[in-house]
């Protein structure tokens, strides 16, 4: 099989499991199984089973982020467009973790917390290339500090919400409060 094929098996196979057992409850010995190959062979491609993680979910996270960006639904304004952005890739990171990963593990494991933190700056300088592509950004090159602020803090604030909430509904919550109450200041620092 070629070497190509063989790395889609594997992320194919452990997409299926994280999504069904998560992150945390998937060995590689399950995966290999899955993916039909030797363990060892997906040691060969990936490092570890948090690499296998991040490529499923930096693939992800490409592929939605291009499908938001690429939306040509009009707006009122650049601000309202660029709110309604946040709250997009906002609500798609945090669905991905909770998808793949699972907030009780993450919650609890300090290496999951490492891991979600590179995790997040690496979606951090994805969103901030992705962005940088969009028509008001590439007309006015000095807004880039102030994109690169609201999408650390606008992060920061999800990502902390999600550690501190009991349940879904307390999420909905925090996006809700997060949307009305704090997104709206900080498109307009960004702006």
């Amino acid at each position: 099989m070629e070497p190509e094929k063989i790395k889609e098996s594997i992320i194919r196979a452990a997409k299926e499991l994280f999504r069904k057992y998560g992150y945390h409850k998937t060995s590689v010995n399950e995966i290999a199984k899955k993916a039909r190959i030797a363990k060892a062979t997906i040691y060969k491609y990936f490092d570890s089973k948090e690499q296998v993680l991040d490529a499923i979910l930096m693939d992800y996270l490409d592929v939605n982020l291009h499908e938001i960006l690429s939306n040509k639904v009009t707006f009122a304004s650049e601000e309202e467009h660029l709110k309604a952005l946040v709250m997009k890739t906002c609500r798609l990171s945090y669905t991905v973790c909770n998808e793949f990963i699972g907030w009780d593990f993450v919650r609890e494991n300090a290496n999951s917390q490492e891991f979600l933190k590179h995790l997040s700056d690496q979606l951090e300088a994805l969103l901030l290339s992705a962005y940088l592509e969009l028509d008001h950004f590439k007309k006015n090159p000095a807004r880039r500090g102030g994109l690169a602020f609201l999408l650390k803090a606008s992060k920061s604030i999800v990502f902390s919400f999600a550690f501190t909430s009991v349940s879904d509904a307390d999420v909905r919550k925090n996006f809700v409060t997060f949307q009305k109450e704090l997104l709206p200041y900080l498109v307009k620092a960004a702006l």
